[in-house]
């Protein structure tokens, strides 16, 4: 009967001056321990562990059911910073469905969308406040914080999508995002 399929509609307010969603559901924190193996230089990793650990990101979502015809949505916040030179950025992941897209708005800071295939095509796509990235189907992707201030992004993806970090555990992306300088380098 199509009355049990229903969930009530509902509405969510985020703070854009601190930067939460409110009354979210769920809440991810990933410090510098988490991020182990996927920077270029583990020994600064190391180093910054042991110097206390520091906040990399949080992700606040409202949880709806991880069903078709649901949409899961959510705002991520990534703090500014390096590894070694590398910038601060979220592990990454494809969707467990692979045919899922992901769209973002940048809310507030600089930085990239860095995505790729498994064929090994790899794309950087620039995000700042009021730019919207569509990241297709089929494609890994993680956000680099290149700014001085937390990266925020509004995300709504397929409510089955799921997420694969192992892959991305075992292939890393064949591109990485430098601080040299002053300058943002994509090698």
């Amino acid at each position: 009967m199509i009355d049990q399929l229903l969930m009530e509609p509902f509405g969510a307010d985020i703070d854009l001056a601190e930067a939460v969603l409110k009354d979210y559901n769920a809440h991810l924190v990933r410090k510098a321990s988490s991020m182990k193996g996927h920077y270029a230089d583990a020994d600064a990793l190391e180093k910054l562990i042991q110097q206390g650990d520091p906040l990399h990101y949080e992700v606040f979502e409202k949880a709806v059911p991880q069903e078709t015809g649901h949409l899961q949505f959510g705002l991520s916040k990534l703090q500014p910073g390096t590894v070694g030179e590398e910038f601060f950025m979220t592990k990454g992941h494809y969707h467990e469905i692979p045919e899922a897209a992901e769209v973002y708005l940048c809310l507030r800071g600089k930085g990239y969308m860095l995505m790729k295939t498994t064929e090994g095509e790899c794309r950087a796509e620039y995000m700042e406040r009021g730019r919207v990235v569509y990241v297709p189907p089929y494609w890994a992707h993680r956000s680099v914080n290149v700014g001085d201030e937390p990266l925020i992004t509004f995300y709504v993806y397929p409510g089955d999508a799921g997420h694969n970090y192992g892959d991305i555990e075992e292939e890393g992306f064949p591109k990485r995002i430098y601080k040299r300088g002053d300058k943002v380098e994509i090698l």
